[in-house]
């Protein structure tokens, strides 16, 4: 069997996922509840898929890289070869994570950015979509789903309400 690709993210009530310039400050002045069901995603993966913008972003963010258990897959064009935690990787990401759906393992967090993330909702590749929903409207920025993408049916998992937030857990019929 396949292993599963997962969609974990937060997103604007209108649909954005970070502003223009990349901020995602907006996220941490919400008021949550624990750690917003983030724990309980985490255990069920061995495997992240980012872009390097989603990487460097972690990294200026982070005292520390935060999925050190795991493995770690970075795409892009510039870097190559790896650190202590990550692999850098410049092939094509839809090829290389068909592969790894193929391969041993447990869930693939598909972490951002929006290239990719486009990328694999095009493919059909994400199996999961877990999706929190943030009491803003932004008005602009990155948006979660882009254009022309196919019409995929999903069924409804779960709904969760961890204070301020509404976490909606959909998987790919």
């Amino acid at each position: 069997m396949a292993r599963e690709v997962i969609l974990y993210i937060g997103v604007s009530l209108d649909g954005f996922i970070a502003k223009e310039d990349d901020d995602l400050q907006w996220l941490e002045e919400v008021e949550g509840e624990g750690d917003n069901g983030y724990a309980a995603m985490y255990e069920t993966i061995d495997t992240t898929i980012m872009g390097k913008r989603t990487y460097d972003y972690v990294m200026e963010h982070a005292d520390a890289f935060p999925y050190p258990d795991k493995k770690n897959y970075v795409f892009t064009t510039s870097e190559q070869g790896s650190t202590e935690y990550v692999d850098f990787v410049k092939e094509d990401v839809v090829e290389f994570t068909k592969k790894l759906k193929q391969q041993e393992g447990a869930k693939i967090w598909m972490v951002g950015g929006s290239g990719i993330l486009d990328a694999f909702i095009k493919e059909n590749l994400i199996d999961e979509y877990i999706i929190t929903v943030t009491p803003h409207i932004l008005g602009s920025g990155i948006p979660l789903f882009k254009e022309n993408n196919p019409q995929i049916n999903l069924t409804l998992i779960d709904t969760k309400r961890f204070g301020q937030f509404v976490h909606l857990h959909y998987k790919v019929k």
